[in-house]
């Protein structure tokens, strides 16, 4: 394929012709960490880092639990990862906030005058440091893996700053929506606590309410087995309900065999794990079949669908706490049934899920909203990092 003018084929890849494809070697100083034994631990020090400081934060970190009193450090602005372990192929690169120092597992690169550290973090992270380790056996990452490495580099570091800005901004908007998304969640969570045992009441209810045996107002359906020699994973027949469909869908399964209407699975039923995690859901997709290990729980008339969705919850994570078994926990209809929850007037369930709900739908909302800013920060990347997109105008030669 041809390469487009202004640009220069090179080991990672087409650039411009103005960038350099740069190896790290003589534009870093790199370090690795000592032994905790070694250290002397002092509450006034210097932060020191294992590997599981690195999640306390996404791209800087300065908070650790550990501080030492040490002649060595590494300076601010040093960029740290895993160099040993399989925390190498989670690629977590970080920045050091303030001079620190680390343990044997963790190497540094502290960057000349001539890169940008937070340009060398983003381009880091695009590159995947997992993918020049030794993983022969357990996998590690030495200076032999660094000093050859190729990076695509912009002539300035004024360019190397803007694409760096630009990254951090998409970064901030990802991580305020992430910060949303807990909140919201949070008051979910204090709102079912309080709206589901009557602690708090919506505008326009009163009287007491009575916790109150599911005993004769449900009904539990168990899935059918259905034969493996109708099974595809074509979408021909109708969609198989599966136990882990209820927490993810990664692969859809199909059935074109012959099967009954009454398992029949509709858009709002109830459905429960029944082997395992007694996870629920409110059917929201197509039509499909409901399989063996899964249930449906049919409402009475008393009970509105999806008051019972949000009030078996806790009722269910304390079951499946509490049920014994050697292997797999497995969910009975006398399980079901058996289970006692606050159940007010019908109007006053339907008012209790309906808000409920809302909260629910405002979350999926904002998580598709995270979905789309990861999404264009990767094609940011991948634009910004090779120079397909340019910020800063390159120099003329004339």
């Amino acid at each position: 394929m041809a390469v487009k003018t202004g640009y220069k084929q090179t080991e990672v890849g087409k650039i411009p012709e103005d960038w350099k494809d740069a190896q790290l070697g003589p534009h870093v100083v790199i370090k690795s960490g000592d032994s905790p034994s070694l250290q002397k631990f002092d509450s006034n020090g210097i932060p020191y880092f294992k590997v599981d400081q690195l999640n306390l934060g996404e791209k800087f970190i300065k908070e650790s639990p550990y501080r030492v009193r040490s002649s060595k450090r590494v300076p601010k602005g040093s960029i740290i990862f895993p160099k040993r372990g399989a925390s190498i192929l989670l690629n977590k690169v970080r920045i050091l906030s303030e001079d620190s120092f680390f343990d044997t597992n963790l190497m540094s690169l502290t960057v000349d005058e001539t890169i940008d550290s937070e340009y060398l973090f983003y381009a880091l992270k695009h590159l995947e440091l997992w993918r020049i380790a030794d993983t022969t056996s357990i996998p590690q990452i030495n200076n032999k893996h660094i000093t050859p490495l190729v990076v695509p580099l912009p002539p300035t570091k004024a360019e190397q700053e803007a694409i760096a800005e630009a990254l951090s901004d998409a970064d901030a908007l990802i991580e305020s929506l992430e910060q949303l998304i807990a909140k919201k969640r949070q008051i979910k969570q204090g709102a079912m606590q309080q709206l589901l045992t009557g602690k708090k009441r919506l505008p326009g209810f009163s009287g007491e309410w009575t916790e109150q045996s599911l005993y004769g107002k449900v009904r539990l359906q168990v899935g059918f087995p259905f034969s493996s020699a109708g099974f595809s994973e074509s979408a021909s027949g109708f969609r198989l309900i599966r136990n882990r469909d209820l927490k993810s869908v990664e692969q859809k399964l199909y059935y074109a065999g012959e099967y009954s209407e009454n398992f029949i699975v509709r858009k709002g039923d109830l459905l429960v794990g029944m082997d395992g995690e007694f996870l629920l859901k409110l059917w929201d997709a197509e039509d499909s079949l409901l399989n063996q290990r899964v249930g449906r729980i049919h409402n009475g008339r008393e009970v509105d669908r999806g008051y019972l969705y949000y009030a078996l919850r806790k009722p269910m994570e304390k079951l499946e706490s509490t049920i014994s078994g050697t292997t797999v926990k497995h969910l009975s209809h006398k399980d079901v049934e058996n289970l006692e929850i606050f159940l007010p007037q019908l109007h006053e369930q339907t008012a209790i899920a309906e808000t409920l709900s809302d909260m629910d739908e405002e979350i999926v909302a904002l998580e598709a909203k995270l979905s789309k800013a990861r999404q264009l920060k990767q094609g940011m990347m991948q634009e910004l990092l090779t120079g397909k997109t340019r910020l800063v105008a390159p120099a003329s030669n004339g």
